[in-house]
């Protein structure tokens, strides 16, 4: 394992940062040009982001789609100087190369809440998927309560926020289905 070095304050471009990025150890995000440390996951969020990502790729797998979902690690690009790794994700479009950290064609996008993360981020983060043309849903799980929040993008380009409490979730595009319930009783 090699010893992280510490990061520049700032980075000019999400480019630049990925090619120092990809060596380090830690978990990080670049917020408009500064290197942001991620903290250290606990079991609760480690269950829920996993059966996320499982619930995902079964529905992917189940629909015939050839979209795939990617787990944390792979990042999201947000615009010239930021860059966020999201706790699970879907790619449609091309296959992306293996040797790439980068998600080119998000269509869904999943954050996990912890007790580090703060509305704020929830709030900018939300802002900024929504600029990729790409992305059509945004899904946040409260790891303190049984709830997960679907953002959706319509036809018309607005964005409409449901409350989900359980039950099936229909994801279109990419046309799949997932159920809520175990979801929220992951941890």
């Amino acid at each position: 394992m090699s010893e992280m070095r510490k990061p520049p304050l700032r980075f000019e471009t999400t480019a630049a940062y990925l090619d120092w990025a990809v060596d380090q150890d830690a978990r990080m995000e670049l917020w408009d040009g500064e290197v942001v440390l991620m903290a250290p996951e606990r079991v609760g969020h480690a269950r829920v982001k996993g059966a996320v990502f499982r619930a995902l790729g079964d529905a992917l797998r189940a629909a015939g789609s050839d979209c795939e979902a990617l787990t944390d690690g792979v990042a999201v690009e947000v615009g010239r100087r930021s860059c966020y790794e999201p706790d699970a994700l879907v790619q449609c479009g091309p296959r992306l190369d293996p040797d790439t950290c980068v998600a080119t064609h998000p269509v869904i996008i999943v954050e996990v809440t912890s007790p580090s993360n703060n509305r704020q981020e929830m709030t900018r983060k939300f802002t900024d998927y929504f600029s990729l043309p790409s992305v059509q849903h945004y899904l946040i799980l409260h790891h303190d309560r049984p709830l997960l929040l679907h953002h959706q993008r319509g036809d018309d380009g607005t964005i409409r926020t449901a409350f989900v409490t359980g039950g099936a979730l229909l994801l279109d595009p990419p046309g799949i289905t997932i159920d809520v319930t175990p979801l929220l009783t992951a941890d």
